[in-house]
């Protein structure tokens, strides 16, 4: 709608534009700095899908970042945490309240048992049993991490853990939704979240094979990743490493901390591992597998780590979904303890694998939901 003198303002309108420069300064105000003007954060163990921060509400996009982007750049949250890819029919909205455990039952044999129902379960949560509120086991996509070692000593061995690796992906659910990071004394997101092979396998190509080895902090800022930017629920780390961690600013105990957020991944551990720290290696990646759910492989070799990532493809597909809302509130904070025990008629005695414990409010404290 005109106003009502709108001779008088069209004048005054034609006058304003007529001022040399204003139009020219209003497009330059207006225009954004170009993606990375700006030095990336050292105090920061985000790692960031673009080079730079997308507008608020923008969509994630899945386009890889430009070789060597280092991730230490600004925290970034997709909206709709709990959403499904457009692509995909699973869709997981869990109750602001709940936490949800990634379960698999194996047998005294070691066999997986996958036929089992909710009543078969309970769940105990400093040593109080919970109430159950959701159960599924269905073959649901998860949010997968790919964390590989890029130090020196990876070398001859990379080109074996990138073949394995995409061999997973292959004989995972299609619908997944995985990222890369190559480490050695600094940690590198050279894919963000895809399903697309050709393009994880070009991010695991990116071998600079150079520098220490930084396991914790790539860890840690992998696990924020999954935090702040995940659209499924079900959260996956897979590292795979040949040595001692030698490079971090963070401990093997702060990482666990970490790692053990309320919801937090599952790690799945692959430690190609020799020499005189040995022991220390296998137990920080065993310590760090256990305490999240995950299993620890040892391999002697590489040779042994194609079949070892289909055993974790498997154990992922297989595992059960159980929800409960803890009995005391989760704003009085401190780490829970958690177990769950498994009968069923015909067995004998099951054991769960799923992770031993979580920090209250960790989650929401670092920004992320559930």
């Amino acid at each position: 709608m005109l106003l009502r003198n709108s001779r008088i303002v069209l004048l005054l309108l034609t006058a304003l534009f007529l001022r040399p420069g204003v139009g020219a300064q209003s497009t330059t105000q207006q225009n954004p700095p170009p993606p990375g003007s700006g030095s990336p954060s050292s105090g920061s163990s985000s790692l960031p899908s673009q080079p730079a921060q997308p507008s608020p509400g923008a969509q994630q996009q899945s386009t890889p970042p430009p070789q060597g982007q280092q991730a230490r750049g600004g925290q970034q949250a997709g909206p709709g945490q709990e959403q499904a890819p457009e692509t995909g029919g699973f869709v997981f909205r869990s109750e602001v309240q709940e936490v949800v455990l990634h379960a698999t039952v194996i047998d005294d044999k070691q066999h997986m048992i996958t036929n089992l129902d909710k009543n078969a379960f309970t769940v105990f949560e400093d040593g109080k049993p919970q109430t159950i509120t959701s159960f599924r086991h269905e073959d649901i996509p998860v949010a997968l991490g790919i964390v590989i070692d890029n130090s020196g000593s990876m070398r001859e061995k990379r080109d074996r853990v990138n073949k394995a690796t995409l061999n997973l992906v292959r004989a995972s659910n299609p619908q997944d939704q995985v990222f890369i990071v190559n480490f050695n004394d600094e940690y590198y997101l050279d894919q963000d979240y895809t399903s697309e092979v050709r393009k994880l396998q070009e991010a695991l190509e990116k071998v600079e094979a150079r520098g220490g080895t930084a396991l914790y902090d790539a860890l840690v800022a992998s696990a924020d990743h999954l935090k702040r930017s995940a659209k499924l629920q079900k959260k996956v780390l897979l590292v795979v490493t040949d040595g001692e961690d030698n490079a971090s600013r963070e401990s093997l105990e702060t990482a666990v901390r970490r790692l053990q957020a309320e919801n937090g991944p599952t790690v799945y551990s692959i430690g190609i591992l020799g020499g005189e720290k040995e022991r220390r290696a296998r137990r920080a990646l065993q310590t760090i597998a256990e305490r999240t759910g995950g299993i620890a492989f040892l391999p002697k070799t590489a040779d042994e780590v194609d079949a070892i990532s289909r055993t974790v493809a498997h154990d992922i597909r297989n595992q059960y979904t159980i929800g409960y809302k803890p009995t005391t509130p989760k704003n009085t904070g401190g780490y829970r303890t958690i177990h769950v025990d498994a009968r069923a008629h015909g067995y004998g005695k099951l054991t769960v694998r799923t992770r031993s414990g979580y920090y209250a409010g960790q989650e929401q404290a670092a920004g992320g939901g559930n």
